[in-house]
């Protein structure tokens, strides 16, 4: 088949190009090279056996172009950065939204072949987590208070009867609250994408991604997933910085593990017009991810906990998995296994540490308190 992966030059769609070249499919590729990303540069992974058209997705001619005898779309193309999304709103919203309603506008005013359209979304779009009271049941609590951040309280509150609550798996029919610019923007393209699916019978799956990681991703974006950026520290010989208290959790899943959910929402139609968790079901807390990244490079650096919070962080979330495993969805790499592929790859990559430059741009803009 002809496939578009469009951000098919980045970190998880460059993966994804090389599965379905090893598979036997056309792959053609739109991707704008991000700066911020690439460094102004080609990155030296990019497959040679796939069409590249290094345009912006924003570019409505490119698109009805590029369309022609495609049959499977795989929507990767986005600017990533929660922190950095809540002072380029229009950038975020610009990239982000317009640019999945110019794809989906070409897709519906042209004459193409398109059978499925698979979108890359995020956990970002829950908000906090799931929770359970030991009174209330499961309960959906909102962000947590400036006040109660300022006290260094961390953990959260029952919204019903203001006991602590435990985290549990969030899932998919969680209320959808997303606390950044950049996770409105997810929201909204699943939205757009699943409507206009629903409407013209496009089979469409929206891919919620939790923290990914794995080879590929940007040492020197200082506004990358964690994973990257501690390893761009510590590679330098400096303290990953970490907001809070380091106990908030995240699922980290590895790289293979997000191709793989791609590959089988194509192949299998009994999710399509849905959302999908992609994570692996279990928690890691930041701190422990700084920790492990330390000891496997080797370097004596401890990670720096700064007690200060971000506007809009959340405190926990992890993936129920359910719902992907009817696809035969499973992931395969524990996360111990994940970090040690990273860091053989990392310790031979540049990694120009600009997370000082990046955190002080936070703070100017009063992203950053307490």
């Amino acid at each position: 088949m002809r496939i578009l992966v469009t951000g098919g030059a980045g970190f998880i769609g460059s993966h994804l190009v090389d599965n379905l070249i090893e598979k036997g499919h056309e792959i053609v590729i739109l991707d704008n090279l991000e700066p911020q990303v690439h460094q102004n540069k080609k990155p030296d992974y990019l497959n040679p056996k796939a069409e590249y058209i290094f345009k912006d997705i924003r570019d409505k001619k490119v698109l009805l172009s590029v369309l022609k005898d495609v049959e499977i779309i795989f929507h990767q193309a986005a600017a990533v950065g929660i922190a950095q999304s809540m002072y380029l709103i229009e950038k975020y919203i610009d990239v982000n939204v317009t640019g999945t309603a110019k794809l989906l506008d070409a897709l519906v005013n042209t004459e193409n072949s398109v059978k499925k359209l698979i979108l890359a979304s995020s956990m970002s779009v829950y908000g906090e987590g799931a929770y359970e009271c030991e009174n209330c049941g499961i309960v959906y609590p909102e962000l947590r208070s400036e006040e109660q951040l300022r006290k260094r309280d961390w953990e959260m509150m029952c919204p019903k009867c203001k006991r602590y609550v435990k985290t549990i798996p969030t899932k998919e029919d969680k209320p959808l609250r997303p606390t950044s610019v950049y996770a409105i923007s997810k929201r909204d393209q699943e939205e757009l994408c699943l409507s206009v699916g629903h409407a013209y019978g496009i089979p469409t799956v929206a891919l919620r991604y939790f923290n990914v990681y794995g080879p590929r991703q940007s040492l020197s974006n200082p506004y990358t997933g964690v994973c990257a950026m501690f390893s761009s520290r510590i590679k330098n010989g400096k303290p990953p910085l970490i907001y809070e208290d380091g106990l908030q959790a995240r699922d980290f899943i590895y790289v293979d593990d997000i191709i793989q959910a791609n590959i089988l929402a194509m192949e299998k139609n009994s999710r399509d017009y849905k959302t999908l968790n992609v994570g692996t079901g279990k928690p890691t807390s930041i701190i422990e991810v700084a920790k492990v990244l330390a000891k496997l490079y080797g370097k004596d650096v401890k990670p720096q906990i700064i007690n200060k919070f971000r506007a809009g962080d959340i405190r926990h979330c992890f993936a129920d998995t359910t719902e992907t495993r009817k696809i035969g969805f499973e992931a395969k790499f524990n996360f111990e296994e994940g970090m040690k592929k990273l860091v053989e790859w990392g310790k031979q990559e540049e990694a120009i540490d600009k997370i000082d430059i990046a955190n002080k741009k936070l703070e100017e803009k009063g992203l950053v308190k307490g």
